[in-house]
């Protein structure tokens, strides 16, 4: 790639709400936008300008709608407020925050060739990017745990060992120190001004340039062990001893009707929790990829091609797209959960459309002019006499 002048360049890539477009190369040591690049392209001319944006709305929409129709269900039906929906609560409500509000903003760095919205908004996204993460990846985790520790342990152990308010202050730890690992991110985040074909660009990144590159490889390498690889191995494990325990053992063996439908109770819901967790997997292994290579791989901006921006477009896009999945995923498979979102999204909107056709007509009928009404009963009344 061509450089932007004679001076040390750096190339920035716009993976996420902290990262700049890949096809800049800038020097960080300019004092103006005097100088042209050639190599830029401007946003106007690339097709993830207007791909990406459209597939936000989608994300957008479907996870509001999901997430939050997912959280009233929980919040409103006391019988679906078990030990492992509120697992799944948690993962909604972080989904929800980030849906809200990261999303929007997030999603309009492939439509804004600056970033429009201040310093303020730079630091909250990166908070909610990375706080998002953290719970979806800690409540997986635990949700595996208490699903091994169901159907592995009697029933009699798991009520004794695992309770609602126990889970509670598990769920409050999560949110707690996924904040805790968000902090950096939203703390070093600043407003760089870079320049490309005499155009000043602002961009929100997350590392200082004097605390690279140390800074930028530690904290990588710290959230792929902490939010990617430790819980990926710990939810292997889970899964693998699960599917171990019902090869060798029959569910319902030595269990009574009522016991047995706990157990298959469980099981059900331990693949669900695995399908959930497979998905997360898959969603942010492009993520992690990119950023190691990018930052660990010597001088990664000289063999960054067009396989590489696509790569990081799809893991852009897939680590998002996280967000509106577990909804889907419930509905489909879980038909308790199918069934309440049958009756909120549909049933509830078709009665309350029905009732206010009712309302309206009722109101069109109070509303006729008095003198008619008496003129159409006369006649009434005289034809039949």
């Amino acid at each position: 790639m061509a450089t932007a002048g004679e001076e040390s360049t750096v190339l920035l890539a716009s993976y996420d709400l902290g990262e700049m477009d890949s096809h800049v190369n800038v020097s960080i040591n300019f004092t103006n936008c005097s100088f042209d690049n050639s190599s830029y392209i401007p946003y106007e001319l690339r097709p993830e300008t207007y791909i990406v944006p459209i597939i936000f709305v989608l994300i957008f929409l479907v996870g509001f709608i999901g997430n939050g129709t997912l959280i009233l269900i929980v919040v409103l039906n006391k019988n679906m407020r078990s030990i492992p929906n509120i697992y799944i609560t948690s993962l909604a409500l972080g989904d929800f925050v980030v849906i809200v509000a990261g999303v929007p903003f997030i999603s309009t760095i492939y439509t804004f060739e600056s970033w429009p919205y201040g310093l303020v908004m730079c630091q909250v996204g990166e908070f909610l990017k990375d706080f998002s993460a953290g719970v979806t990846s800690l409540s997986l985790t635990s949700l595996s745990i208490d699903r091994f520790v169901a159907i592995i342990k009697p029933i009699h152990t798991y009520r004794d060992y695992c309770s609602k308010t126990r889970t509670i202050i598990c769920v409050t730890l999560i949110w707690i120190v996924s904040a805790l690992i968000a902090l950096p991110g939203a703390y070093y985040s600043y407003l760089m001004e870079l320049c490309a074909n005499y155009r000043t660009i602002y961009v929100c990144y997350p590392f200082p340039e004097h605390m690279r590159p140390w800074y930028p490889k530690t904290l990588i390498i710290v959230k792929f062990l902490v939010l990617y690889l430790i819980p990926l191995i710990i939810n292997t494990v889970n899964y693998y001893q699960i599917s171990k325990h019902l090869r060798k053992v029959s569910v319902h063996k030595g269990l009574n009707d009522s016991e047995m439908k706990i157990a298959l109770g469980r099981l059900k819901f331990a693949k669900i929790s695995l399908i959930l967790a497979v998905l997360f997997a898959t969603c942010f292994f492009f993520d992690h990829v990119f950023l190691i290579w990018f930052y660990f791989y010597p001088n990664a901006e000289d063999y960054y091609n067009t396989f590489w921006n696509l790569w990081r477009i799809v893991g852009f896009v897939l680590k998002f797209s996280n967000s509106c999945l577990n909804p889907l995923v419930l509905a489909h498979i879980s038909g308790k959960f199918r069934g309440y979102f049958k009756n909120y999204l549909w049933q509830r909107w078709w009665c309350c459309k029905e009732n206010a056709n009712e309302t309206l007509n009722l109101s069109t009928l109070k509303t006729l002019p008095s003198s008619s009404n008496r003129s159409t009963i006369h006649r009434v009344a005289t034809t039949k006499v």
